[in-house]
């Protein structure tokens, strides 16, 4: 008849099952992490803000989650620049005025005109009085945008001719959230 055969358990060899769990846990987290990788290298972006040019709505070392995917630029918004005209590193500023628009800054008044229409800024730091050494123009042309920080009288913006108007072409995407320090994490 047939045979009996005992089976030692106490041998160290690893179990094929648990090779094989080891591979399925590998092939899930590589498929969690592509997708991520993806989102953050082409939709999304972490950035961190330098300086003050954006106070109160955005501080120091904030960091900034930027939505990056077929952005246009849009009033009101704050974006995240490539360079300037004669400044070559990145910005972070608030559109002002797009391509189309008519622009009209007083400064005796500390006021902002876009298509005759003052606006309405509650998210500045203080009114504006420096007027800084650029041309403003009164419409902006095709294909541009003028910004400025909310902070107005400690930002180099498209007041400066070192930042001059911006190409949207150089707008990388809008900021979105603050997403460090946590204390600070809110919709922009």
């Amino acid at each position: 008849m047939g045979e009996i055969v005992e089976i030692d358990e106490s041998s160290e060899e690893i179990p094929s099952g648990f090779i094989y769990n080891c591979y399925e846990w590998t092939e899930t987290i590589v498929e969690a992490i592509i997708p991520v990788v993806f989102i953050l290298a082409f939709v999304f972006r972490i950035v961190s803000v330098s300086g003050e040019s954006m106070l109160n709505t955005l501080h120091n070392m904030d960091k900034v989650l930027v939505m990056e995917w077929y952005y246009k630029p849009k009033n009101g918004d704050v974006v995240v620049i490539r360079k300037g005209q004669n400044l070559d590193e990145p910005l972070i500023k608030r559109v002002i005025a797009i391509e189309g628009q008519t622009l009209g800054i007083d400064f005796s008044t500390g006021t902002v005109t876009v298509d005759g229409k003052l606006l309405e800024e509650r998210y500045i730091k203080e009114k504006m009085w420096l007027r800084e050494d650029g041309d403003i123009p009164q419409k902006i042309p095709k294909g541009y945008s003028f910004v400025m920080g909310d902070n107005r009288n400690n930002s180099l913006d498209s007041r400066s001719k070192a930042v001059g108007l911006i190409k949207n072409e150089d707008i990388k995407g809008k900021a979105a959230f603050v997403v460090f320090p946590f204390n600070r994490i809110k919709s922009i």
